[in-house]
């Protein structure tokens, strides 16, 4: 089974070599799609005998949708890997030896990934395992259009969990981390205001059916509980759950770190951020003007709903856009 990874990456000469090291083994092609980095991550990649491609980047989904519908991807099978994330050893044999048994209708397959912080396991607090899909039969999968936590979604038949080590490992410090949480704070709130709104399309195509059943029930309880309760609340409730009831406390000081900032204070940051995009288009009522406000003020390009082509019919089954 060939196998086609897709990463994309910009400034990421610390990771790039490790990220495309760790699947070297069991891949056929590497294409690395780049928004144009200045710190040599593009020959880093190119000497490691990835295909380099770069496009100019608006968003994760749109820029990995990019690369699906245009490179010449080659694979029976997709992977998506980030540039700050490894295939540990055993995961990699695990993909080379059982991908190639998978019976014709499984068309993805989750990984269970752990998030490495401060150079420790974050092993509790409702962190690990995370289950994403990742890996997905060439021409039925694709990345849902959305601004902030896209997940691939698959059609046509179901999907399978591999066990093996798959790590989020970033070499940066603590700036990066929320400098890095402080744009994804504005992406997120632009999403729970277009719930609000309803100012352009939104992509629901996530159910436990199209990928990860877990990745489907966090989803609905955020959208449909969490995103409901005022941050002032919801923010410190949800620090409480995970350090306490979800025994994050296990996860020594770094734990405490990594919980409170991505738990509490990033959480926060998302309602505060939101609260203060409400505020400056309170006063407008045509999508169109609001869309162009919440553009000049966060710099992503926004367009109102009216201001496009109706979005493709989408199969309940399939979950595919039809063409």
């Amino acid at each position: 089974m060939s196998i086609t990874a897709i990463i994309l990456t910009y400034n990421e000469s610390r990771h790039i070599g490790r990220a495309i090291r760790s699947i070297q083994a069991f891949t056929d092609q590497i294409c690395v799609v780049d928004s144009g980095s200045t710190d040599g991550t593009s020959d880093i990649a190119k000497q490691l005998g990835a295909e380099v491609h770069t496009h100019p980047f608006v968003n994760q989904a749109k820029q990995f949708q990019w690369a699906l519908d245009t490179l010449d991807v080659r694979g029976a099978w997709v992977l998506r890997l980030d540039a700050d994330e490894i295939i540990e050893p055993d995961l990699a044999r695990e993909i080379a030896e059982q991908l190639p048994r998978l019976p014709a209708d499984v068309v993805g397959v989750n990984l269970k990934r752990k998030h490495i912080f401060m150079d420790r396991w974050v092993r509790h607090g409702g962190r690990y395992p995370l289950v994403m899909l990742r890996l997905w039969r060439r021409g039925q999968g694709r990345v849902e259009d959305r601004w902030m936590d896209e997940h691939v979604v698959v059609w046509g038949g179901r999907t399978v969990t591999f066990n093996g080590g798959f790590a989020d490992h970033n070499l940066h410090d603590l700036g990066y981390f929320t400098d890095k949480h402080n744009k994804y704070a504005t992406r997120e709130a632009i999403e729970v205001l277009n719930q609000r709104l309803g100012l352009f399309a939104r992509d629901e195509a996530l159910n436990a059916r199209s990928a990860s059943p877990q990745a489907s029930f966090k989803r609905w309880v955020k959208e449909r509980l969490y995103n409901r309760i005022p941050f002032t609340v919801s923010a410190p409730l949800y620090f409480l759950w995970r350090y306490v009831f979800q025994l994050g406390f296990l996860d020594g000081r770094s734990g405490l770190v990594y919980h409170f900032l991505q738990g509490c204070w990033y959480r926060f940051l998302v309602g505060a951020r939101l609260m203060e995009l409400e505020r400056a288009v309170a006063h407008l009522s045509d999508k169109a003007d609001i869309c162009a406000e919440l553009s000049r003020l966060t710099g992503h390009k926004l367009v109102a709903q009216s201001e496009v082509l109706a979005p493709p019919e989408v199969d309940e089954d399939r979950l595919a856009p039809r063409v």
